[in-house]
């Protein structure tokens, strides 16, 4: 794994889809920019044009998050979720879902930060409830979004650092 590269996407089984991606980070800074609000403001906000207006995260096993995004045609997404398991910093288990009917049902995301060298390498794997589901997410252009944030984050980390 590269790290600061682009994301790898692959598929183990129907319902799962796995994203790595290196940062030139240690897992304690990766982890927080994932869990502070702060933080996560800074670099999961989108296309350009979008704005983060709602940004919470209680960082604790039973705690919730929610992310909405404002686009400028009066575009609106948002993610819930709720965390199942979390251990700073290494991982976070929870229950994520979209509102209304973009994104399917409620599905499992697991991600873990794996020191390696002066880097990490996290790990998101996504479980949704069928394979069609899955099929469905995986279409919607999310491994191009998801490094376009992650390219922002390299951005936020390098200011941490």
């Amino acid at each position: 794994m590269q790290f600061g590269k682009p994301l790898t996407v692959t598929t183990p089984s129907d319902t799962e889809i796995v994203i790595q991606r290196g940062f030139a980070a240690l897992p304690h800074l990766v982890y927080a920019c994932y869990t502070q609000p702060a933080l996560i403001r800074r670099w999961l906000t989108g296309p350009d044009g979008w704005t983060m207006p709602v940004c919470s995260y209680e960082a604790r096993p039973g705690g919730t998050y929610r992310f909405e995004w404002h686009g400028p045609n009066n575009d609106f997404l948002a993610v819930s979720g709720t965390i199942d398991a979390i251990d700073a910093p290494s991982l976070i288990d929870a229950q994520e879902v979209f509102d209304g009917e973009v994104m399917g049902p409620p599905y499992r995301s697991q991600v873990a930060f794996a020191q390696q060298d002066q880097s990490t390498l996290a790990t998101t794997r996504l479980t949704y409830v069928s394979r069609a589901h899955r099929d469905m997410v995986a279409a919607t252009g999310m491994a191009e979004g998801m490094e376009m944030s992650f390219s922002k984050l390299d951005a936020v980390l390098g200011e941490l650092d």
